[in-house]
């Protein structure tokens, strides 16, 4: 598979469903879960999807917490004609997981709308410590979210 942007996501970004800015600056939570398959993740999905039955990592002895952990969002920015957000990199402290990808999601509103998938390409393990998550540089050509000119 490959990273999942879902419409609906692209929808909302037109109907003001998401607002990027710093939380500190009025902008959305969001969260990151962790799966061990994203399988059940498509571009018509709407919203995170709980659980080991939709392949999220079991939180039973392994110190993860399901719905994963709050993202600290970089707010918006724009260079070279492209707008850009990412967040910076999330670490699930002392725990024992495989994870295939993860889900981005926002917080706010209790909706828990779907902003993207992320695919890890492969399996990543964490035995008794740090699992992270390191997002790309945060500018107009690595961001994890960029609006560029058609």
């Amino acid at each position: 598979m490959a990273n999942i942007v879902p419409d609906s996501f692209k929808t909302g970004l037109f109907k003001g469903t998401f607002n990027f800015d710093t939380s500190g600056n009025s902008g959305n939570a969001f969260k990151l879960a962790l799966y061990t398959s994203i399988s059940s993740y498509s571009t018509s999905s709407t919203v995170y999807l709980a659980g080991t039955s939709n392949g999220e990592v079991s939180s039973s002895g392994t110190a993860y917490t399901a719905g994963g952990n709050a993202l600290t969002n970089s707010g918006v920015s724009v260079s070279s004609n492209i707008a850009f957000i990412d967040f910076a990199d999330l670490t699930f402290s002392s725990v024992t997981l495989t994870a295939a990808g993860a889900a981005i999601y926002k917080t706010t509103g209790g909706g828990n709308e779907l902003v993207m998938v992320l695919d890890f390409g492969g399996n990543k393990t964490a035995t008794n410590g740090d699992f992270v998550v390191q997002f790309p540089t945060n500018d107009s050509s690595n961001a994890i979210l960029r609006i560029g000119n058609a």
